[in-house]
């Protein structure tokens, strides 16, 4: 134990600088003269998104017949001392409850098998039963309501009982503390599997199960690599791979809550170019519509303004935004349902490109409309990317920049334009801005696209200031065009397509924003 200078634990040095009463008159007090609770309006009858959850819990639990399944939403963060950060539910917890916001710390959802799974199977009935364990809200009689500042109605205002819960959500609600029972029973013949790295303390508690039950954790099966647990976490991903319609009605309130925010973020450039840290201006700009608009950012904002844009994940935005320089923000609302959208464009700061900054933008925005054309029904994902690739290598090559042919380089032992833009092309998008992050490649980058599918498209080229190997008049320049695509029964949609994104498109959006 560690110990201050005056034998006092530093554990408890928090405690005992409060200033909190504690006396017995007052904890008597504090139980008498409370009226009824003013119920939550915010989880006041079934969310619509209850039914759609259960849809894709039915078709995840499926891959798993007479399992136990163990998705926790997390740990609140500590920040420091006694503050935490905002507390976002896990992914697969949110996708598979519909809960969203910072709905619920420290809770589970454990889909527990039907008796006669076999049945259930062959009818295309549920073949487990979805039960969400959490805290329920303190009552006025207990000293949790006054005195914990996480969880305590005194501090963080009004909490859903469970009843509420259920009816919101659509699923049977238990108490925490019945979690540990839950788990145990019949440990020994049914198969339990968690998401590892959503909450320790609860993957401790289901490995603490199986070792008391007399089983380990799943091992991989016969000619494969991953654990038992780490499968459910690669299912959970894949379930999010092709969005159902609730889904992508969420994606479209994040992308009109972000084509808003890149509004506003122009109409501020007087003032971000006026300040000595421009960037922060323009952060914090789009930060306060996406909370006031949604539950906040879906990622750390890139508000990258002259050379800074070269930098791929710029997220510092200390710099300056000087006229006649281009301001590259990469940026996203994540809506109150935690779906985010994902949109870039590098917009000339004093409302005009030049020549140079023109003819990197424009090439560019050919290589997405490239990529687009291909996001199509049958083609693959890689093949967005690779339709971009061969409009960067081409332009690059009329530039004179290559040191090979476009040909060439676009071989896999070339790869010289890649010099140039070195990430990807398209990462999928929803609950997490690169979402689905865990699905296996061959249903991922080697996948077949199909409706429902929502992803980014966002070619880009960056020449570094000190590049030797571009003419001067290209260094420093870094554009990216970023819009977040549907594939539709019959193509695709740009969801962002409000947004401009030609040259001439940008200007004169810009100048109707721009004051005076």
């Amino acid at each position: 134990m560690i110990v201050g200078v005056d034998d006092q634990p530093l554990a408890e040095r928090n405690e005992n600088r409060s200033r909190r009463p504690i006396s017995p008159a007052f904890k008597q007090f504090m139980t008498e003269q409370w009226g009824p609770a003013v119920p939550e309006p915010t989880t006041a009858g079934k969310h619509p998104s209850a039914d759609p959850a259960a849809m894709r819990r039915q078709r995840l639990a499926s891959q798993f017949p007479g399992d136990r399944l163990v998705f926790p939403s997390g740990q609140p963060s500590r920040r420091s001392n006694d503050t935490d950060y905002p507390f976002r539910p896990h992914s697969a917890f949110a996708h598979l409850t519909g809960l969203g916001m910072d709905r619920e710390p420290e809770a589970a959802l454990v889909l527990e098998p039907v008796e006669d799974t076999e049945a259930a199977l062959g009818q295309g009935t549920d073949t487990h039963e979805a039960v969400l364990y959490l805290r329920p809200a303190a009552t006025r009689d207990t000293p949790e309501f006054y005195s914990d500042s996480r969880y305590g109605e005194f501090w963080v205002g009004r909490r859903p009982s469970l009843a509420e819960l259920a009816t919101f959500t659509g699923i049977r609600t238990e108490h925490i503390d019945q979690l540990r029972d839950a788990l145990a029973k019949d440990a020994g013949q049914v198969q339990l599997r968690v998401l590892r790295q959503a909450d320790p303390s609860i993957t401790a508690l289901v490995d603490q199960v199986r070792a008391e039950s007399g089983t380990t954790p799943p091992e991989p099966a016969t000619g494969q690599t991953e654990s038992a647990d780490a499968k459910l976490a690669e299912a959970a991903s894949e379930a999010r791979l092709v969005k159902d319609a609730y889904e992508i009605s969420q994606m479209r309130l994040a992308v009109a809550a972000t084509i808003e925010g890149f509004e506003r973020v122009v109409r501020d450039l007087p003032q971000a170019m006026a300040h000595h840290r421009g960037e922060r201006v323009v952060e914090a700009s789009f930060e306060a519509g996406a909370r006031i608009d949604g539950n906040g950012l879906g990622y750390e904002t890139i508000a990258a303004a002259g050379p800074n844009a070269t930098t791929l994940h710029w997220v510092k935005n200390t710099g300056p935004v000087r006229p006649g320089e281009l301001l590259l923000l990469d940026a996203g609302v994540e809506a109150d349902s935690l779906y985010t959208a994902d949109i870039t464009r590098t917009i000339p700061v004093s409302g005009r490109y030049s020549a140079i900054q023109r003819r990197v933008w424009e090439a560019v925005v050919d290589a997405a409309d490239a990529a687009f054309a291909t996001a199509r029904p049958g083609n693959r994902f890689r093949d967005v990317h690779d339709s971009a690739m061969e409009v960067i290598a081409q332009r690059l090559e009329e530039w004179g920049l290559l040191p090979v042919t476009a040909e060439q380089a676009l071989k896999r032992d070339g790869q010289q334009h890649r010099r140039w833009m070195v990430h990807g092309t398209s990462h999928h998008l929803g609950l997490d801005v690169h979402d689905c992050a865990q699905a296996r490649e061959s249903l991922y980058m080697d996948s077949i696209l199909e409706p429902g599918m929502v992803f980014t498209i966002e070619p880009g080229l960056y020449f570094k200031p000190e590049d030797l190997a571009v003419p001067e008049e290209y260094r420093g320049i870094g554009c990216r065009c970023e819009d977040d695509i549907l594939i539709t029964a019959d193509g695709a949609e740009n969801l962002s397509q409000a947004l401009p994104r030609r040259a001439d498109a940008i200007e004169a959006w810009m100048a109707a924003l721009l004051p005076g």
